[in-house]
């Protein structure tokens, strides 16, 4: 294991933190339960929202949006290209296809509305915005588009949490958001993830099938509330654990500060890199909008050799990585025609994300900055 002097991401965690989580352990009551469900009622007060479905991640979160809203077989969802693995293939679970659209553009690497409405087919049922990188991109323009032609707007705002544009709280735009809480998330509990919406159609059919369908939970069940359950429709086991969502209140009682340290440090790459050629920030704070800046990626000049950039990095001690393989050149997600996407594509190839974490140092940051002036040189 490489001992990096900055890693890419890092987590602390308190005293008290540890001790709520030990605390649920030797409560003897592991899966959903009271925990949870508060859990849900800080998180849906914390972004605005009128209901929050905790489940096991970010991508049941996803599935169950998709689900829910009403995708299913012969369906078509459009979405970015540039998104982790799971935002397209919680479309395929649902039954769906993948229609893949273009980014605005290399210095604005989330989906145009523009593009998402040429990609609109009599299929369409869905549109997918990504919050890349914490940006909440054109997700209200997208909103519009959505409520014009008759469709859902799901919001995959794993990186988004704390993300807003003007009042409104990433992911609580569109008709159903889903959050991560993966290891290197903002908030991170190792895993874990929440569907949040307004919608209650929609977060009632969410919270039947996070737990295999069941009529009535575990919880209530040991509580003596009901004597047995029915099976309502076959579901998932996408429950949250007590011991994640206990540590997840805690959590999201200092996120606003952690975001803020983010916030700042991005303010520190963007002041620093205006000084240094060939390397600029892929993502810029918009007018209006917060950021929750979960990753700082750059855009290489297109004459840099990447790889040799990275090796540079990593010899020095900083870690960085690539957000991320454009999903309709995989393997997986590769569509028949083999479908260009020029704006992605170009994005793709000179994009390269350097550390951010909440506790990071002036110390760390000036070292990654110092790497970066020395690897171009």
């Amino acid at each position: 294991m490489h001992d990096w002097l900055v890693p890419l991401s890092d987590v602390r965690f308190t005293a008290a933190e540890v001790d709520t989580v030990a605390a649920v352990y030797r409560s003897g009551w592991l899966s959903q339960g009271p925990n949870v469900a508060e859990f849900e009622r800080a998180f849906a007060a914390f972004v605005g929202a009128t209901h929050a479905v905790a489940v096991a991640s970010g991508t049941a979160a996803l599935h169950l949006s998709l689900v829910a809203g009403g995708v299913g077989p012969g369906d078509e969802v459009v979405l970015p290209s540039l998104t982790f693995a799971a935002t397209a293939a919680t479309v395929l679970q649902a039954g769906a296809r993948p229609v893949f659209a273009e980014l605005r553009g290399p210095d604005r690497p989330w989906l145009s509305s523009a593009a998402a409405e040429a990609a609109i087919g009599p299929g369409t049922r869905a549109i997918i915005n990504v919050a890349y990188g914490g940006h909440p991109g054109e997700a209200t323009a997208l909103r519009e588009l959505a409520d014009a032609r008759g469709l859902k707007l799901i919001e995959d705002a794993a990186h988004g949490l704390g993300a807003r544009v003007g009042e409104r709280s990433a992911g609580t735009i569109g008709h159903a958001g889903a959050f991560s809480f993966f290891a290197n998330k903002n908030l991170h509990l190792g895993e874990g993830g929440m569907l949040v919406t307004d919608d209650p159609e929609l977060a009632r059919r969410a919270r039947l099938l996070r737990s295999h369908g069941l009529s009535s939970d575990t919880w209530a069940r040991h509580r003596g509330g009901e004597a047995g359950y029915d099976v309502i429709e076959p579901g998932f086991n996408y429950r949250l654990d007590e011991p994640r969502a206990a540590l997840g209140s805690l959590l999201l009682g200092r996120l606003p500060e952690d975001n803020r340290g983010r916030e700042l440090l991005a303010a520190g790459y963007a002041e620093a890199l205006a000084r240094i050629d060939a390397v600029t920030p892929a993502i810029d704070a918009s007018p209006g909008m917060r950021c929750a800046w979960h990753i700082y990626p750059v855009l290489l000049d297109p004459d840099l050799d990447r790889a040799t950039f990275r090796d540079r990095l990593a010899a020095a001690g900083v870690q960085t990585s690539v957000h991320y393989p454009p999903l309709h050149l995989t393997t997986a997600f590769a569509q028949p025609e083999k479908q260009s996407l020029p704006l992605t594509e170009a994005y793709a190839r000179r994009t390269v994300t350097l550390p951010l974490f909440a506790h990071m140092t002036a110390a760390q940051q000036s070292l990654v900055v110092g790497a970066i002036s020395r690897a171009l040189t």
